[in-house]
């Protein structure tokens, strides 16, 4: 379960400068996914051992430089609403603004921890400037230069001092987030799923520290619904429904072991859709897709075929997920979206055996041997998975900075032949032994 740090102030002050530092240094190490990162305002970062997610609110801003004061003030209601922690970042060169004065005094009635950084402090001099920020009644505050990185350790240090340990949740039940844009249809399935046979345990307060778990028994299975966007609407963001889906998403994706993912059939698969897939992709969870409104959509012989293709097309490389077309009004397949996310949730569960892994593996890796590179071969001689709560593995072997990008897809492609590691994530690295 991680945590959630939101950087807030106005345009140009350099919280996306701030953003990068903060996400590349992890991005850099753990990102072995081609294509990176696909949402350049989410991210995670880890410092001394404690992970935590990034969002730059000012990467959702309408508008640029002539920016309201109103959006400022949206995304700044949105951060306290939704973080864990807020870093607000003020410009030394031009001094106090107005509406640093008016995030000023939004964020001193806040009960969630603040630091506030005056950026582009890169000599002794600005050190004596950034003291006027004293004047904004927040206390102390950090001195940075967001562009060489100065003065980031320690706002860091400080930072993951105030984020709360990550809580194991003792509930061995499978967590379903349900996620997707505004409109799609989260909601309509979540009733979907509590109407027919109103048998609802309880609902379980404070097992994330924010959303509200639903524990279903129903259709013989036993699952908690962690509930999102489509149930708790606030009536301040209306306006601002995009980024709130992204924020509420986050949250949610991060709590689960399945974020099933609500899709408008009548508006295809668009980018937010995709930033929400490639979200529960970087935080290791399993995915299934729904595709909601089926019904609406007028059909021809090949157009299932042809959406679900478009969809994988979007959704490349990590295209081994189940795509379900549901209409929750007829409650078309409803049961079916619940029994494959709990096969999912099973996958992304799943041990193999070292010994077994090894029996098919090596036999496989040896007739198809990683392509020579400057003359040089690659020999993988021992592969297993490892003890991590989603499926990674690890292959050991004699060169491994010569293994190239197609090649661990193949092996990855292999491993889900064998194994059905259907709508899971998998990370494979390769290592001298």
């Amino acid at each position: 379960m991680s945590n959630i740090v939101a950087i807030v102030g106005r345009p140009n002050v350099g919280k996306s400068t701030l953003f990068n530092r903060l996400v590349q240094r992890r991005d850099a190490i753990v990102d072995s996914v081609s294509g990176v990162t696909r949402d350049r305002h989410y991210g995670k970062s880890d410092w001394n051992g404690k992970e935590f997610s990034v969002i730059d609110t000012g990467g959702y801003a309408v508008g640029s430089d002539d920016i309201f004061e109103e959006e400022i003030r949206k995304q700044v209601d949105l951060a306290i609403d939704e973080a864990d922690v807020i870093v607000f970042v003020v410009d030394v060169e031009e001094g106090i603004t107005p509406m640093d004065t008016e995030v000023a005094n939004l964020l001193r009635k806040v009960k969630k921890p603040i630091f506030m950084v005056v950026n582009k402090v890169d000599n002794s001099m600005r050190e004596d400037d950034a003291l006027e920020f004293y004047n904004l009644g927040l206390g102390e505050f950090f001195t940075i230069s967001s562009i060489n990185g100065s003065g980031t350790g320690d706002l860091l240090d400080a930072v993951v001092k105030d984020l709360e340990d990550d809580i194991v949740v003792q509930d061995e039940l499978p967590r379903f987030a349900v996620v997707g844009r505004p409109n799609a249809g989260k909601s309509s399935f979540i009733n979907a799923l509590i109407g027919v046979e109103r048998n609802i345990v309880t609902n379980i307060a404070g097992t994330t520290r924010d959303s509200i778990d639903t524990k279903y028994n129903r259709f013989g299975f036993e699952f908690n619904l962690v509930d999102t966007a489509g149930i708790r609407k606030k009536s301040k963001v209306k306006e601002d429904l995009e980024f709130y889906s992204v924020m509420r998403a986050v949250r949610s994706i991060e709590h689960c072991d399945v974020a099933i993912i609500v899709v408008d059939a009548t508006r295809g698969f668009e980018g937010q859709d995709e930033n929400i897939f490639w979200l529960a992709e970087k935080n290791k969870k399993g995915v299934v897709i729904l595709v909601n409104k089926w019904d609406l959509v007028e059909k021809e012989t090949n157009t299932m075929r042809d959406f679900e293709a478009q969809v994988r097309n979007e959704i490349a490389p990590f295209t081994d997920v189940p795509i379900i077309f549901t209409s929750v009004l007829t409650k078309q397949r409803i049961f079916k979206a619940i029994e494959t996310a709990v096969e999912v949730y099973e996958n992304r569960k799943k041990r193999i055996p070292t010994s077994k892994l090894n029996e098919t593996m090596l036999d496989i890796v040896k007739t198809y041997t990683p392509p020579a590179y400057k003359g040089k071969f690659v020999k993988i001689k021992y592969c297993m998975q490892l003890p991590t709560p989603t499926p990674q593995f690890v292959f050991f072997c004699n060169l491994p900075q010569y293994i190239r990008e197609p090649y661990k897809r193949f092996v990855e492609n292999k491993l889900r032949e064998l194994y059905d590691f259907k709508g899971v994530p998998i990370v494979i690295y390769f290592r001298q032994k």
